[in-house]
């Protein structure tokens, strides 16, 4: 059995067509068809614009299904920002930016989507990470299209993947407020926070015409506690220990934060973390630390012992 391929490049629309294959032998009447044969369909890729009161979505067409479950890159003023099987790429913000699609290194004519506002929420930080016992707000801003006026806010949370968001309301549990103008930003803050207060964060508003809803994705808050590691936490005297102070996320506000050593309640030292080299007897004690401007919020102790080796 033999095969043959066919192979055309630089393909115009009219290339389309149906292709035979025809194959001729030695014998009388030896000429011989494949019935019926391959139809090539050819098209060329055009973006098509739908606009909604939120959102502008871009879908790359052809007059035919593309054969090979192709992958569509869509293009953003020539920088990629999609790539997948989708060929759909939605826009939420308002731009003067110019879009175009691509299948297999042939790009579609370029369109700009300019002129609309749409329904779109900006947060601040995708996550935010904070201390137990502090403050944190979270923040957004939001537009919608002129002839709308803002009527009410909500801010929402949701924890576990099976619980319905919960709305909070400014005054829950005395450590909730509202902030912010009402008309294109606001911001949530939390006091008191508490380790089951980590969650993802959600902000919705509804007009006078309409209440919109989303699917981005909110602010994620972790609320995390210092920890203190004495390493070794037993040692004789004249050895090296290092104690460190770590959470379990980067502080947002203070990435670099200096901490504030605490010897059996005292303060001792401001450092990164505390070397004692070499060790004594007089070392002993209950270590803890805490945050420089959050003195008030200290680490659970961690406790040193020091051997005393006698000769």
């Amino acid at each position: 059995m033999n095969g043959h391929t066919l192979r055309i490049t630089d393909l115009r629309k009219k290339d389309s067509a149906e292709y035979k294959f025809r194959f001729i032998t030695d014998q009388p009447g030896g000429k011989y068809s494949g019935y019926p044969g391959v139809t090539l369909s050819v098209t060329d890729l055009q973006v098509k614009v739908t606009t909604t009161w939120w959102s502008t979505t871009l879908t790359c067409n052809t007059t035919c299904t593309l054969t090979g479950n192709p992958t569509y890159i869509w293009y953003r003023n020539s920088k990629i920002v999609q790539e997948n099987s989708s060929p759909s790429y939605s826009v939420y913000f308002k731009t003067e930016d110019r879009f175009y699609c691509a299948v297999k290194g042939i790009n579609s004519p370029a369109v700009s989507v300019e002129g609309h506002s749409y329904f779109h929420v900006t947060y601040t930080n995708q996550s935010v990470c904070t201390l137990k016992g502090s403050s944190v707000d979270i923040s957004c801003s939001y537009t919608f299209p002129s002839g709308h006026t803002v009527s009410e806010t909500k801010w929402y949370t949701k924890g576990k993947l099976d619980e319905a968001p919960r709305i909070l309301n400014p005054g829950y549990g005395g450590r909730v407020e509202y902030l912010g103008n009402m008309q294109s930003d606001s911001i949530l803050r939390i006091t008191d926070l508490r380790e089951e207060d980590s969650a993802e964060y959600t902000f919705r508003f509804r007009t006078d015409q309409t209440t919109w809803e989303h699917t981005f994705s909110g602010t994620t808050l972790t609320v995390t506690v210092l920890q203190v590691k004495v390493t070794p936490a037993t040692v004789s005297e004249g050895q090296k220990v290092t104690l460190t102070c770590s959470t379990t996320c980067t502080l947002t506000d203070n990435p670099n934060p200096t901490y504030i050593w605490y010897k059996n309640g005292h303060v001792t030292n401001q450092s990164n973390s505390l070397f004692l080299n070499p060790v004594s007897s007089e070392d002993a004690g209950r270590y803890s630390c805490a945050v420089e401007g959050h003195k008030d919020l200290h680490s659970a102790e961690e406790t040193l012992t020091v051997r005393c080796e006698y000769v």
